[in-house]
């Protein structure tokens, strides 16, 4: 899980245990990062998901005995590790889970509450912002709240399952990674609001996809050679359409979102190159936009199941 994610500095302000205990509604409130990190005494390896402060993390940490207070961020929290149980304590209300694999914790923003996990844990953390939980409900025109429930090691394997996978599918190229980035904070999200939220939450369906000329332009915006910029919300402005809703005509049209065919495009860019000049494998990975050979190299063969060079020699 912790490759190609670096560490930031969320956790480096220190809080103390006190804090936790009772805390006055107008009092400032720790980043979510920082309460994690004071309960559960481990640091994290992070990348950060967008500019509004969503942000990911792994950590590893033996048990866990503490109030967790009011944080500024909502937490879902997904399990890999062995099956163990646990509680949660918020005044007299008791709630115990079974943690395990496909089940998620969910702490909403502001809450607080007493942990008590007996075993060592593996999670990945998500920091959503309140702020971006509303932007994509009011894009997704959900009718309904968007107050997330408390979840106790709740059964949810989808949301699991993205968190889990999140750090694996970064590939040290930052066009690919920012957009895929932007794309998981707004699917996680939108996931959060059908199934978190106490309330049926209706997403209005898509009707149709792109016209020919808007997604020829996204296209063109999307290719390599473009010095256009290929964000979401770029993306999405060119179009007239928000960011939800530019997703989800853009697979309509195209049969992928716009992260899975520029990684696509890009293959194919890689393999012409490979295949039809002597240019080097770096300078095609530069040429491509990736920060380095290596991480070229993995990408092209997580795509292909075979190194750049290997392929070059097939292909020829």
């Amino acid at each position: 899980m912790n490759k190609h994610i670096s560490r930031d500095s969320l956790e480096d302000a220190s809080v103390a245990p006190e804090a936790c205990q009772v805390t006055p509604a107008n009092a400032e409130r720790p980043h979510a990062g920082a309460e994690m990190a004071r309960v559960l005494g481990t640091t994290a390896f992070r990348m950060a998901l967008d500019t509004s402060g969503a942000a990911i993390a792994h950590r590893k940490y033996e048990r866990v005995h503490d109030v967790c207070g009011p944080k500024t961020h909502h937490v879902i929290m997904a399990y890999n590790g062995s099956v163990q149980r646990m509680e949660r304590r918020s005044g007299r209300s008791v709630a115990t889970g079974t943690f395990r694999p496909g089940a998620v914790i969910i702490i909403p923003k502001g809450s607080s509450s007493r942990w008590d996990v007996p075993k060592p844990v593996d999670v990945v953390e998500f920091y959503l912002p309140h702020a971006t939980l509303e932007r994509v409900a009011e894009e997704a025109d959900t009718a309904g709240p968007v107050n997330l429930l408390e979840r106790t090691a709740h059964p949810d394997p989808v949301t699991s399952g993205l968190l889990l996978t999140a750090a694996d599918a970064l590939e040290g190229n930052e066009a690919l990674d920012t957009l895929f980035r932007r794309q998981l904070t707004n699917l996680l999200a939108t996931r959060l609001l059908a199934a978190h939220t106490g309330l049926p939450t209706t997403i209005q369906p898509t009707v149709g996809g792109l016209s020919p000329k808007v997604l020829s332009r996204a296209i063109e915006r999307l290719r390599p050679d473009s010095d256009a910029d290929v964000s979401l919300a770029a993306l999405a402005s060119d179009a007239g359409l928000s960011r939800f809703h530019f997703c989800r005509a853009f697979k309509k049209s195209t049969g992928v979102s716009p992260h899975a065919w520029l990684r696509q495009h890009r293959l194919e860019e890689a393999k012409n190159m490979l295949r039809d000049t002597d240019a080097s494998v770096i300078s095609v990975a530069v040429a491509l936009g990736y920060s380095t050979q290596t991480a070229f190299a993995a990408a092209f063969r997580k795509l292909t199941g075979e190194t750049p060079s290997n392929w070059r020699q097939r292909a020829r």
